[in-house]
C-alpha cells in the first residue's frame, strides 16, 4: 500500500512536509509562503536547555508551530498525537495510512538509516511525511532528501521515539478535514506577518526575539574569559551549526522570509513589502557574515580573526537591524 503522494524536496523539513501534506488535499502553495504564513522566522538563547552539553539556540519556534499556523489560518482542521506507548503509536499509524492518510512524524536524525553518517546527530526535531507501507517496510516523503525514502518497522519506531533533548515521543500529525472554500491567502499572510512582529519584539523575555540576539551578544562577549579558550570555542561551534547546518535555519531563513515577502506583495497588494524583502536579504547577508568570521573564529584561519567582542559587535547590529525591520513591517501591515 502505498499513498499517491506528489514528493518534493525542500529547503527545511517541516516546510516541506507541510507543503505535501497540503498538495497532496489539492492545495498548492510555495515553501516561502508557508514559512510566511506559519510565522516561520524566530530566534531563541536558551541556555537552560542543553544539546551535547551546550546551551541550545534557535532560529525557527518550536516543531509543530509552522504546520498548526498555516493550517489553522487556511482554514484545514488537524490533529496531532503523542504516545507513550511505541507499539501502539505504530498501530495508530498503520490505521492512518490504511485510509490512504499521510502522516507527518516529528522524529530524531541520529538513527536515520539513509541519512549520510556526517550528518547524523543527536537532533529531535526532524519532520517526515509516511506516505505507505508494504510487509515491514515503510514509505517516507523525507523534504530534504531528493526521493522517498525506505524505512523498516523497527527503524521507524526508533527514530520516532529517540531519546534525549526535545524527545519526539512519537508524535504525529495529518489532516483531518479541508475546508470546501477556497483558502483566504491575503488574510493568512497578514496574520502570519503579524504574529511574526510580535513574536521578535514583544516577547518580554531575554531569550528570544531580538531581545534573544542582544542577550546572546552579551554573553559572547565573557565567554572566554569566564569559560576558557577550548569551552568558549565550542559554544561558538554551537552556534554555527545552528545556524549554518541544523535545520533550525539561520540566514537561510531570512532569505526565505524575503521570498515570502516577495510573493506576498502581488497576493495582499503591499508594494512596500518588496522594499522589505530587500531589506531582509541585507539582514540575511549579515548573518551569513557573521557565521563566516565565526567559523574563521573557531578554526584560526588567518591573522585577522575576530574577537569574540567583534563577533558579539556584529549580533547587536544585527539585532537593530531586525528590529527597525519588523517595526517597520508591523507599522505596513497596520
Amino acid at each position: 500500500m502505498k499513498i499517491d503522494f506528489e514528493h518534493s524536496q525542500a529547503a527545511h523539513c517541516e516546510n516541506g512536509v507541510t507543503a505535501g501534506i497540503l498538495r497532496f488535499y489539492g492545495i498548492r502553495i510555495s515553501e516561502p509562503m508557508i514559512f510566511g504564513i506559519g510565522a516561520g522566522l524566530f530566534f531563541s538563547y536558551m541556555p537552560f536547555i542543553r544539546l551535547h552539553q551546550m546551551p541550545v539556540f534557535s532560529f525557527r519556534p518550536l516543531p509543530g508551530h509552522i504546520f498548526a499556523r498555516v493550517t489553522g489560518r487556511l482554514g484545514i482542521r488537524i490533529n496531532k498525537r503523542r504516545f507513550q506507548n511505541e507499539d501502539k503509536a505504530m498501530e495508530a499509524l498503520d490505521k492512518l495510512l490504511e485510509q490512504g492518510i499521510p502522516v507527518g512524524n516529528l522524529v530524531g536524525v541520529f538513527y536515520l538509516p539513509y541519512f549520510p553518517k556526517e550528518y547524523r546527530f543527536h537532533f529531535n526535531a526532524h519532520n517526515i511525511c509516511v506516505i505507505g507501507k508494504e510487509g515491514d517496510v515503510y514509505t517516507v516523503s523525507d523534504p530534504v532528501v531528493q526521493a522517498t525514502c525506505e524505512l523498516t518497522y523497527d527503524d521507524l519506531k526508533r527514530v520516532r521515539f529517540a531519546k534525549g533533548t526535545f524527545p519526539p515521543q512519537g508524535k504525529m500529525y495529518w489532516v483531518k478535514r479541508i475546508s470546501t472554500t477556497s483558502p483566504d491567502l491575503r488574510s493568512a499572510i497578514l496574520s502570519g506577518i503579524r504574529l511574526n512582529c510580535n513574536r521578535m519584539l514583544d516577547i518580554p523575555l531575554p531569550w528570544f526575539g531580538v531581545k534573544g540576539i542582544h542577550t546572546l551578544a552579551a554573553k559572547m562577549r565573557c565567554w572566554e574569559r569566564k569559560l576558557g579558550a577550548k569551552k568558549a570555542a565550542l559554544q561558538l561551534a554551537q552556534v554555527i551549526r545552528m545556524l549554518e547546518e541544523i535545520g533550525t535555519g539561520g540566514a537561510g531563513f531570512r532569505y526565505m522570509y524575503a521570498a515570502f515577502l516577495q510573493e506576498a506583495a502581488g497576493i495582499a497588494d503591499q508594494p512596500a513589502f518588496r522594499e522589505a524583502a530587500m531589506e531582509m536579504t541585507r539582514i540575511g547577508d549579515l548573518w551569513r557574515n557573521f557565521a563566516f568570521e565565526a567559523a574563521r573564529k573557531f578554526k584560526k584561519r588567518g591573522d585577522d580573526v575576530c574577537t569574540y567582542d567583534a563577533l558579539a559587535d556584529k549580533l547587536v547590529v544585527i539585532a537593530d537591524a531586525e528590529k527597525h525591520f519588523f517595526t517597520r513591517l508591523r507599522e505596513t501591515v497596520k
